[in-house]
This record gives structure tokens, sequence and C-alpha cells, in this order.
């Protein structure tokens, strides 16, 4: 038996929310994990590349609770929040892939952008 379109979006929204969870979860950890292995008193480059980490590690950690709330989810703050989500990640892949050992977290990174985008599709 085949389900209709109208069975079939919510259970798009909720395998895509969940796959947005998942990727934010992974962003945050190698995020942080880079972030933990850059010398605080390095060079300039090596502090940004540090606080960017940091910076996306968190962003990625409140998308990822905003998406495991059981209640309501207000949409136009969940659409802001993904996109910052988005646009954070993809500058954090940007800074990392200026550095050969950081190909993994840079990964973890388009991966979190691309499921942000594929959820934010799921609300329209």
């Amino acid at each position: 038996m085949t389900q209709t379109t109208s069975q079939q979006q919510p259970v798009q929204f909720l395998e895509d929310r969940f796959a947005c969870a998942q990727a934010c979860t992974e962003c945050a950890r190698a995020c942080a994990l880079r972030a933990s292995l850059v010398d605080p008193d390095g060079a300039e480059e090596q502090e940004l590349l540090r606080r960017k980490g940091i910076m996306c590690a968190e962003v990625c950690d409140a998308t990822c609770r905003m998406l495991a709330e059981e209640n309501q989810l207000d949409e136009s703050a969940l659409r802001v929040q993904l996109e910052w989500t988005r646009t954070v990640s993809l500058e954090c892949a940007h800074a990392f892939d200026r550095h050969p050992d950081a190909e993994d977290a840079a990964r973890a990174c388009r991966d979190c952008a691309r499921a942000c985008t594929d959820f934010m599709a799921t609300l329209d």
C-alpha cells in the first residue's frame, strides 16, 4: 500500500529534521575537536580558526537542541536558526579548507549546511 502525499509529508519532515539534528551534532563535535587542537597562543590565523570552530560548535549545538524540542516549533524562528547554522557551517568549512589537517571538520560542516538546506525545503 502506498502512502498519499499528505501522509508522506510528516514522515519526510521528521526524517529531514532528524538528519539535520544528526548533522548538526556531528558538525559541533568536529568543530569542538578541531578548536581544541589549535594552540590558543598560536598565530592570528590559528586563533581565528579556533574561534570559528567554537562558534560553529555552539551554533550547531543550539540548532540541535531546537530541533529536539518536542513542542510546536515556531517555523519562522526555526528558519532563522537553520539559515544561521547553514551560513556559519559554510564559513567554518571554508576556514578549515585552508588547513590540510582539518578535512574531516570541513566535511562535517558542509554536511551540516546541506542538511539544513534540505530541511528548510520541507518547511516550504
